[in-house]
C-alpha cells in the first residue's frame, strides 16, 4: 500500500446526487471534492476535477438514476478523468446501478445491458465498485474488478422496528424475492407470505395468489425498488383481498416513474418507505405516503471500511 491510499480519502460527486454526497462527506468528516462537471452545446459532457488526486484513495458518487445515459456517462469520464490523473485507486459508488433488471436473456435477440455496464465502468477505470441493493446478487459476478454489495435493511428494518406495528407479516411481491422478503422477516421476527404472480410483458403485471395468512395482519411488501408502481398497487389489492387490515410497502430505490405517484396514492397503501439512494421526484416529495430514509452513514461507513481495508460485511450482519 502507498502513502497515499492511507491518508484521508477524496470524494467527488457527479450531478446525479449531489444531496447525497454532501451528506456521506458530512459523516467522513471531510470536504467534497471540487470538481467542475458540465456541458458542451451539443450535451456533451465537459468535466475537470480541479484538485490534484495523484496517489489518492478516490470515491465518486453517482447512482445511476433519471436521466439514466446521462448520469451513466458523467460517472464514466469522471473515472477516466481520475485515472488519468493518477489516482491510486478509484472507487465507483453506486448507491443505484442502472440496467440491473437487463441481467440475462430472458427472450431472444436481447441484450444483458447490466454486464454491458459492467464493462463500461471497469474499462473507464474504477478499480472497485461499491453498490446498494443490486436488483440481482449474481450481477457481482459480471465484474472482474472487487464488488462491495451493501444492503440497506440495517437503515429499513431499524424503522419498522420504531413503528411497533401490530400482527406484522413482511410479504414479497413475487416468488424472485423470497430471499429479499425472508431475510426482512427474519430480522423482524415476523411471518412471510408470497405473492404469485405471472409477469405478461415488462410493464404489465397479472396477480395471482397470496400464499400465506394475511386476514386482519398488517402486512409490509418488500421489494428492492419501485417503478410504475404497478406491481406493487395489485399486491396491496390482492392482501386486502384476502383480508389484511393494512398494508405498508419499503424498498430501497424509490424509481416512482411517471404515473407511478398517482398510483400509490390510489391504492390502499398507508405508507411507502423508500431511501435516499437516489433523489425522489418532485410529485414523490409532495406525496404525503411517501418516507424517505437516509443511507449516508450506511455508504459513509462503508467507505471507511474500504479506505481503511477492514470488513465491510460487518454493516450489514
Amino acid at each position: 500500500m502507498t502513502n497515499g491510499v492511507r491518508h484521508t480519502p477524496k470524494v467527488f460527486s457527479g450531478n446525479a446526487h449531489p444531496a447525497l454526497a454532501r451528506e456521506i462527506c458530512e459523516s467522513l468528516g471531510i470536504p467534497l471534492g471540487k470538481a467542475r462537471v458540465g456541458r458542451f452545446p451539443d450535451g456533451e459532457v465537459r468535466l475537470q476535477i480541479l484538485e490534484n488526486v495523484r496517489g489518492a484513495d478516490v470515491f465518486v458518487i453517482q447512482p445511476t438514476c433519471r436521466p439514466v445515459n446521462d448520469n451513466l456517462v458523467e460517472l464514466l469520464v469522471m473515472l477516466d478523468a481520475l485515472s488519468r490523473a493518477s489516482a491510486y485507486r478509484i472507487t465507483a459508488v453506486m448507491p443505484y446501478y442502472a440496467y440491473a433488471r437487463q441481467d440475462r436473456k430472458d427472450r431472444p435477440r436481447v441484450p444483458i445491458s447490466s454486464k454491458l455496464v459492467a464493462d463500461l465502468l471497469t474499462s473507464a477505470g474504477a478499480d472497485r465498485v461499491l453498490a446498494l441493493d443490486l436488483h440481482a446478487g449474481q450481477i457481482q459476478g459480471f465484474f472482474d474488478i472487487p464488488v462491495d454489495h451493501l444492503y440497506a435493511t440495517p437503515v429499513t428494518v431499524g424503522y419498522f422496528r420504531r413503528l411497533k406495528l401490530k400482527n406484522l407479516v413482511v410479504v414479497s411481491p413475487d416468488t424472485g424475492g423470497v430471499e429479499r422478503a425472508r431475510a426482512f422477516a427474519k430480522k423482524l421476527k415476523v411471518p412471510l407470505a408470497i405473492i404469485d404472480k405471472r409477469r405478461e410483458d415488462v410493464d404489465v403485471v397479472e396477480m395471482f395468489n397470496v400464499i400465506g395468512d394475511v386476514e386482519d395482519k398488517t402486512c409490509l411488501v418488500v421489494d428492492d425498488l419501485i417503478g410504475t408502481a404497478g406491481t406493487l398497487v395489485k399486491s396491496a389489492q390482492a392482501l386486502k383481498e384476502k383480508g389484511a387490515d393494512r398494508v405498508y410497502a419499503c424498498c430501497t430505490h424509490g424509481v416512482f416513474a411517471d404515473g407511478a405517484i398517482k398510483k400509490i396514492c390510489a391504492a390502499p397503501l398507508e405508507q411507502v418507505v423508500a431511501t435516499n439512494s437516489i433523489p425522489l421526484t418532485p410529485e414523490a416529495e409532495q406525496c404525503g405516503r411517501i418516507k424517505v430514509l437516509s443511507v449516508g452513514k450506511l455508504l459513509a461507513d462503508a467507505i471507511r471500511s474500504i479506505h481503511e481495508e477492514t470488513s465491510v460485511s460487518k454493516l450489514f450482519i
